[in-house]
């Protein structure tokens, strides 16, 4: 290849990986694998280093990612925060070493941690107390997530051992294996696009404009290293972890002290299979020089310092052939085509289905039924079909196309205009009623133990329940003539059912499972208007006043409530002695009783989330967003855009000082 020919490989290998990294980190939509990522970017860095002169400072190999978006405050890191340079092979990871002792003139200790795959974030502390946290952005500008990050329960909003002054501190905000097929089976049941992995799902999570979507999401964080570590005498990176544990921050506990090349190796494949068994996705180990007073001599480039790398395990990928394609019906009417597969061992577990999600992905991928296909883990959790085998077809596969009738129950299939899903609009469709009640039964919602999936098949098949207030009017000998359900075990469920009558409003309007409606928005709906019937009145413009309540979950309420079907369902419900009233809680028999609070900028007595709880101590209501019916805004320093808009609306207005005035006259009638 000459430098002409050089010339234009390397501008249209740029194109793509910039294409890539716009979908990748702006929009949080990857349009191809990280290996496929990977591919392109080594070769790209390959002729970069065959043709130096073609090198320029806006080549993607020389920063670190996407741009910030507008929509959110730009934060400039002091200290950039850069990527790593990444390693496939162990001759690589020996290279890396060697480059270090080379430099060092002497050989170092290592720490080895997991790399976890999630979002990178800058945390600050001021005087112990968080607040501050960004994205890593470009590198060098983040954006401000701090009220997103403030909803994650693994961070410590103060430290356990304050640290005088300003502390940043970074880490990586991530997403459990079980809360992402928990969060993509509830998108793909209301027929939203699936996240194609755990990090994507923290990424958009995180990056939400409403922090109360993003607390919805259960996002968890593992902080892994002190910016400034020379101010707090801390000299390694192993005692910077320790130091970490030690002030109350999350960290991974899996880090390794590795004394020499072959400890290292040891530490890579001794969690190239031990790593399934985590909760949360590793793709690699990532390998720190230990010593950090070494960090000045050995540098960095523009995009990555030279003192630690990530050594990359090889996506686990199977071929297998695909047998046929299964339809499932979900809660909501929702059918999913699923690849019935060949067994095949995949991470750890025989692998024989595999969700396709939709018709738009089958003809993607052009899949086809008999066709030899590669099955691998999203998140190494949820087995996936990710590409055919093209050279092994043989003509007589047999294309996919979905059934024009509901396979459960022979209704007409619909497909909403905008929507990727097919739908049944049958609701007294067995399928989606046995979901139905799955949901209403479940531990978040009503709560009934030991009404499981096969007494629910049962109950649903016998007609012996056909909605949810069948389950109240079921008795000892309907349920003694299930399978396997003897005198004992029908008079616990029974027992189990009657329990669930007293669940709080909340419970109920989530186990009524209306769309778009999850467990915190049942919350705030059941504080809001303290009874169903209150509930079901609602207009779009009421529901739409409430703070974390938008016009889709408005709209969706409202629909939920004028249908007979339901209604009927709700009365139903109500003569059988299910809660339909919001239960005072023992905060409200405070002197605040009714008070709806919002707090704005930084408080100096105390912490928002600990102002907060006070308030709540009595009576009082603590909520995100102004409208016309909040009772007062309290404003700290550095307020945002609340304190404008409580003066736009006439909203009363208190400083601080004032706040606890009002506190301690509360606290002395209680």
């Amino acid at each position: 290849m000459d430098l002409e020919e050089a010339r234009r490989k390397v501008e249209e290998l740029r194109r793509e990986i910039e294409k890539h990294d716009y979908y990748y980190y702006v929009l949080d939509s990857p349009l191809i694998t990280d290996e496929e990522y990977d591919a392109l970017y080594r070769q790209l860095l390959e002729l970069e280093k065959r043709f130096p002169e073609l090198v320029t400072p806006d080549s993607p190999t020389q920063r670190v990612g996407g741009r910030p978006r507008d929509e959110f405050r730009k934060v400039v890191h002091e200290v950039p925060m850069l990527s790593m340079d990444d390693v496939f092979s162990i001759e690589e990871l020996r290279n890396f070493v060697n480059r270090v002792y080379k430099i060092l003139g002497r050989e170092v200790d290592f720490t080895s941690e997991l790399k976890i795959d999630g979002v990178a974030v800058a945390l600050i502390y001021e005087d112990g107390r968080f607040v501050l946290g960004a994205t890593r952005g470009d590198g060098r500008t983040g954006e401000d997530v701090t009220d997103n990050l403030r909803t994650i329960k693994s961070l410590p909003l103060r430290l356990r051992e304050p640290v005088p002054g300003r502390l940043e501190v970074r880490g990586e905000v991530y997403m459990t294996k079980e809360d992402f097929a928990m969060l993509n089976k509830a998108r793909e049941e209301e027929g939203e696009p699936l996240f194609a992995n755990p990090r994507n799902a923290a990424a958009g999570s995180l990056r939400q404009l409403d922090p109360n979507i993003t607390a919805k999401r259960r996002l968890r964080l593992f902080v892994y290293q002190v910016v400034d570590s020379q101010k707090y005498d801390i000299s390694s990176q192993y005692q910077a972890l320790a130091w970490l544990r030690q002030k109350g921050f999350p960290t991974q506990g899996n880090e390794k002290l590795c004394k020499n090349f072959d400890e290292l190796v040891g530490y890579i494949d001794d969690w190239q299979d031990k790593r399934h068994a985590l909760s949360y996705a590793t793709d690699g180990v990532v390998v720190k020089v230990d010593d950090l007073r070494t960090y000045d001599i050995l540098g960095t480039t523009a995009k990555s310092p030279r003192w630690q790398i990530a050594f990359k395990y090889p996506a686990e990928e199977k071929k297998t052939r695909l047998l046929d394609i299964e339809i499932s019906v979900g809660r909501t009417g929702v059918l999913t085509p699923v690849a019935i597969l060949e067994p095949v061992r995949l991470s750890g577990t025989l692998v024989q289905r595999a969700s396709l999600h939709n018709e738009d992905e089958i003809k993607r991928l052009d899949i086809r039924i008999g066709d030899f296909v590669y099955v691998r883990k999203a998140g190494e959790i949820i087995p996936e079909v990710v590409r055919v085998d093209f050279s092994a077809r043989t003509g007589h596969e047999m294309p996919f196309s979905m059934p024009k009738n509901c396979p459960v129950c022979g209704a007409e299939v619909v497909r909403l205009m905008g929507e990727v899903a097919h739908r049944c609009p049958n609701r007294s469709c067995p399928a989606q009623l046995k979901e139905a009640i799955r949901h209403f039964a479940s531990r978040d919602a009503m709560d009934i133990r030991g009404l499981g999936e096969k007494i629910i098949e049962q109950l649903v098949d016998k007609k012996l329940v056909a909605g949810f207030a069948d389950l109240y009017k079921l008795t000892k000998d309907d349920l003694m003539s299930l399978d396997r359900i003897g005198p004992k075990s029908a008079e616990n469920l029974i027992n189990a059912i009657n329990n669930s009558k007293t669940r709080p409003l909340f419970r109920l309007i989530y186990a009524l499972g209306i769309r778009y409606v999850g467990l915190r928005t049942a919350e705030i709906l059941a504080e809001n208007f303290k009874s169903m019937d209150r509930l079901m009145k609602a207009s779009i413009e009421e529901l739409s006043e409430i703070p974390g309540i938008g016009p889709q979950i408005a709209s969706s309420i409202v629909a939920f409530f004028r249908d007979e079907e339901n209604v009927s369902t709700i009365k139903e419900l109500a003569k059988m002695g299910v809660n339909m009233t919001e239960e005072k809680k023992e905060q409200g028999h405070g002197p605040w009783e009714g008070w709806r609070i919002v707090f704005t900028g930084e408080l100096e007595r105390a912490s928002r989330s600990e102002a907060e709880e006070i308030a709540k101590s009595l009576g009082a209501i603590p909520t995100n967003s102004v409208s016309r019916n909040i009772t007062m805004v309290v404003v700290g320093s550095n307020p945002g855009s609340k304190l404008a808009k409580a003066q736009e609306l006439g909203v009363k207005i208190v400083d601080e000082q004032t706040f606890w005035k009002l506190v301690e006259e509360a606290e002395s009638k209680k």
